[in-house]
């Protein structure tokens, strides 16, 4: 199993050294540049921006520039912002837990809400049940993310007025309560996409193992068939799901930068999307290398508990 997660190790710091060269070169080739928000400024002149690209180290050539940030960034030099000069790692730690907390809270019900309906349907095959299950996947990945959070905030929150329509909390009230309650919302329309996934994969993985062997021979003893369902059926159902869980992760972190921008919640995703606005291109490579470093991590972490429950794996 070392051998195993060594390859996978090595092959996970290849694709973040690809993520990052393809990451740095797009944005330093993209129109406009990262001098283009200093070119705005009244006043300045061709001579003042030719300074400031000499300072900055802008008129190097990009190979010598991702080079050195490359070896800063090894060093725990993440660079510095160019709107305010505040350290990357320090801005982004200061939206890291709110993004964390809408993942962490939308994984969570995807995958309890998505399990359910997957087993069900699978036990239930060609009920109405089943239909409505496989027609509502289908609905959920067909319509846009921004379009749900849209929609929940016209009719639960200027129409029902039950939720607040955005932000992370409310201004001087930091209870248990008000992040709830705003964490709502957000975190089921994150997590809607999800759960059709989920709920699709977990149906097929349910339905190859209720034809195995083991699970007739399991019947044919007498036992209950909650019982073959929970012990020998959702077990190793749920083993396939451990790796998707992994893989997830793009998903969810593509629709936080959704959702984040819709309910205007204080993450990492509308960080990037501001980022972007004002060029601040530091903060955007920091984004992009933390969350690339947060996929390849999830996905590893998958690996390794797939290695620990699969002796396939493990002994292989």
């Amino acid at each position: 199993m070392l051998s195993y997660l060594l390859h996978r190790l090595w092959q996970s710091l290849v694709l973040l050294l690809l993520v990052s060269i393809i990451g740095f070169a797009i944005l330093n080739l993209a129109p406009g540049g990262p001098l283009s928000q200093y070119a705005l400024t009244p006043g300045m002149t061709r001579e003042a921006l030719d300074r400031i690209a000499h300072q900055m180290g802008l008129d190097r050539p990009i190979p010598i520039q991702y080079l050195d940030w490359m070896w800063r960034l090894l060093q725990g030099d993440w660079g510095k912002s160019y709107r305010d000069q505040r350290p990357v790692l320090e801005i982004i730690s200061g939206h890291l837990f709110a993004t964390l907390l809408l993942m962490v809270s939308s994984t969570l019900i995807s995958i309890l809400i998505g399990t359910w309906i997957g087993i069900k349907g699978a036990t239930k095959r060609y009920s109405i049940f089943d239909y409505a299950a496989t027609v509502g996947a289908m609905i959920a990945l067909s319509i846009p993310t921004f379009w749900f959070g849209l929609v929940a905030i016209y009719v639960f929150a200027l129409k029902l007025k039950w939720l607040p329509a955005g932000n992370m909390y409310t201004i001087g009230d930091s209870s248990f309560y008000d992040y709830a309650i705003h964490l709502i919302m957000p975190s089921l329309v994150l997590a809607l996409v999800n759960i059709a996934v989920w709920s699709r994969y977990m149906r097929t993985a349910t339905l190859d193992v209720i034809n195995q062997d083991f699970v007739r021979t399991a019947r044919a003893k007498g036992l209950k068939p909650r019982r073959v369902l929970m012990k020998h059926v959702v077990g190793n159902a749920l083993l396939p799901m451990i790796t998707l869980a992994g893989l997830q992760l793009p998903t969810i972190l593509g629709g936080a930068l959704v959702t984040e921008t819709v309910f205007t919640w204080p993450g990492m995703g509308r960080l990037f999307l501001d980022s972007l606005g004002y060029h601040d291109y530091p903060v955007v490579m920091g984004l992009l290398m933390f969350s690339a470093i947060l996929v390849l991590f999830g996905s590893l972490l998958a690996d390794l508990l797939v290695a620990i429950v699969d002796p396939r794996i493990r002994l292989g």
